[in-house]
């Protein structure tokens, strides 16, 4: 298989208006690490209020400027991009796809997808807290009588970027994109100002001078690399929100906007604090003059605030294709645009998150303490995200195994260099996003590992259709008008809340369905793909209707398409009739017993199967078993 996207073509009419929403939306994490990237890296080298040397300047702006080369332009707008699974992207994607090469899960693989998806949650939870704290203390270089006000502005901001969430991506992209595009502009504008009274500063373009600064520095190099790596922070959501806009309008945005600006900006504020070493305080601010301070951090808190939707929207993405790959239970998921599939809005995800980026904000107090938390959850992410794309090169691409090496296991050391170099912050807060990973991943394992032991339970007094259907025969029962649905995982096995109907009612609707819903490895189905069926026996026929991990599956709709199929399915006549487990604990249990809890608790909380379903509520009837975990 040739390296190339699967995903379909943006209309050329779309273009311009999803490049212009992915600025708003993809972009805004990465397009605010000038307000901190340059000053915390200049600070890990040393640099003061009072001197600032010239080769420091010079190696930081050479350290970031190949960052964004390498890591941004050549590793994920260039190469991971085309690593989409039908248009969406992200760990989970990887994951898919990584699966699908080698024909079938295999344990570290999963445990590599598990990690990757559990870091970008520790990231979701940081990027807004640092964005937003970092824009709001510029109110300070304003007037000192804002500096007791800054932590509660800086939460009701987030509180209200949180609570618009409801509305979609097409509504906040709409109005995010144009300030998100002055923002670039105006970065941009203000860098270039200092570099044509300073043009000396553009010798860092010159990659060695980021090699002369990492090996005269030693340590202090490895140090201010994990700094300097603030300024790449976002590629990774880049990849999960791929989904929302598709490959074409990120890399237009990409390109011929962000680039430019972010490049403008870093060497503004290097020429800025050559001339004036005082800026150094806060450089990205200095870069204005007096009056225009004000309306910069109004327009900087806006840019924050927009920052925090890319992680947000990655995180819609990724939680939904942990949903359906069964990494995660069940909840609610809604679709906020019509006419972009991957855009949705989930409830619980979006309001967990809010609190956990408020108690961070309340726990850190400022963007410098939460800066030295910030990388390590974007490097150790982007370290599985190498390491599985070497995977999907090798079986999923159908490269050589030392051509996909070659051609990704520079970016993977280059990525180890940075999460070694991040890691140094361990005790600086650096130990925040890895213990967030931590706890995704014991929700992650817990619920596999419960979800496996209640099948393993219930199919131990399970029984074959084929033997149902030969008793049924033999001993025929009486019947009732209409047609009766059966949900099961194993369309081989009588559904649980089958047998219960006939064991306590001794009577079969008409007609039996029995279905089984399956989840694609990829993220969406056709819907000429999506159904098979079969006539068993008089009043017995089998349906399996699949969807990708990227769709929302809606039964009536799927069963609708049975009619061509020739069972006229009319939801008015059909009940539906759904097991509904009671889950205990176990004295003999085959999980720790606090595992065995908290997958009880998840499995009481998840969203019923006819709501994820959405199978009308009154045509359900919900038959309960017991099962000890």
């Amino acid at each position: 298989m040739s390296i190339s996207s699967t995903h379909a073509p943006v209309p050329n009419g779309r273009l311009l208006p999803l490049s212009l929403a992915a600025i708003g939306i993809v972009y805004g994490d990465i397009g605010t690490s000038p307000l901190y990237a340059f000053r915390e890296a200049m600070h890990a080298a040393g640099a003061s209020h009072g001197g600032v040397m010239v080769a420091d300047v010079l190696g930081v702006l050479s350290l970031i400027t190949w960052s964004l080369m390498l890591i941004v332009t050549i590793k994920y707008v260039a190469l991971l991009m085309r690593a989409d699974n039908q248009g969406e992207g992200g760990t989970l994607s990887l994951l898919a796809l990584a699966e699908r090469g080698l024909g079938g899960r295999r344990p570290l693989v999963l445990a590599l997808g598990l990690a990757g998806a559990a870091l970008f949650y520790g990231d979701a939870a940081l990027t807004p807290a640092v964005s937003v704290l970092s824009a709001v203390e510029g109110l300070s270089l304003v007037t000192t009588a804002f500096d007791p006000y800054i932590l509660p502005i800086a939460i009701a901001i987030i509180i209200g970027l949180f609570m618009v969430q409801w509305s979609g991506t097409t509504v906040v992209g709409r109005l995010f994109g144009p300030i998100t595009l002055m923002w670039f502009l105006v970065i941009g504008w203000s860098g270039l100002m200092q570099i044509i009274r300073m043009p000396e500063v553009l010798a860092a373009l010159n990659p060695l001078q980021a090699l002369h600064f990492l090996s005269v520095n030693g340590k202090l190099g490895l140090v201010v690399l994990g700094a300097v790596f603030l300024a790449v922070t976002g590629a990774e959501a880049l990849y999960a929100d791929m989904g929302h806009f598709g490959r074409r309008p990120i890399q237009l945005a990409w390109l011929f906007v962000v680039l430019p600006a972010l490049l403008l900006n870093y060497y503004g504020q290097g020429a800025l604090i050559l001339s004036d070493p005082a800026a150094m305080e806060n450089p990205f601010f200095r870069l204005f003059p007096d009056g225009l301070l004000l309306p910069a951090v109004v327009l900087a808190t806006a840019a924050t605030i927009i920052a925090s939707q890319a992680v947000i929207s990655g995180t819609f993405s990724l939680t939904r294709q942990a949903i359906q790959l069964r990494l995660l239970p069940r909840m609610p998921i809604r679709h906020t645009s019509e006419a972009q599939e991957g855009q949705i809005y989930m409830p619980v995800v979006n309001h967990t998150l809010m609190i956990a980026v408020v108690v961070l904000v309340l726990a850190f107090g400022s963007s410098s303490g939460l800066a030295a938390a910030y990388g390590i959850a974007v490097t150790g992410t982007m370290v599985v995200t190498a390491t599985l794309a070497m995977i999907v090169a090798h079986r999923y691409w159908g490269l050589s195994k030392p051509l996909a090496i070659a051609l990704l296991a520079p970016f993977l050391a280059l990525d180890l260099v940075f999460f070694g170099a991040n890691l140094l912050k361990l005790f600086e807060g650096g130990w925040l996003p890895l213990g967030l990973a931590t706890l995704v991943v014991i929700v992650m394992v817990s619920w596999i590992r419960g979800t496996g032991v209640v099948l393993g339970k219930e199919a131990q007094g399970e029984m074959t259709l084929e033997k149902l259907i030969r008793h049924l025969a033999a001993k025929p029962l009486p019947q009732v008008p209409g047609t009766a649905v059966f949900l099961t995982s194993d369309p081989d096995y009588a559904p649980a809340a089958l047998l219960h109907s006939v064991k306590h009612f001794k009577v079969l609707h008409e007609q039996n369905v029995i279905l089984t819903i399956r989840t694609a490895n990829i993220p969406r189905v056709a819907p000429e793909d999506r159904v098979q069926m079969t006539d068993l026996v008089s009043g017995f026929r089998q349906v399996t209707l699949t969807w990708g991990y990227a769709q929302e599956p809606d039964v009536p709709e799927g069963l609708a398409l049975c009619r061509k199929l020739g069972w006229k399915f009319d939801i008015m006549a059909t009940s539906f009739i759904l097991s509904r487990r009671s889950l205990r604990l176990s004295s003999r249990r085959e999980i720790p017993g606090w595992m065995a809890r908290l997958f009880i608790l998840m499995a009481r909380n998840s969203a019923p199967a006819s709501d994820y379903f959405r199978i009308p509520a009154g045509r359900v009837v919900e038959l309960g078993t017991q099962v000890n975990v």
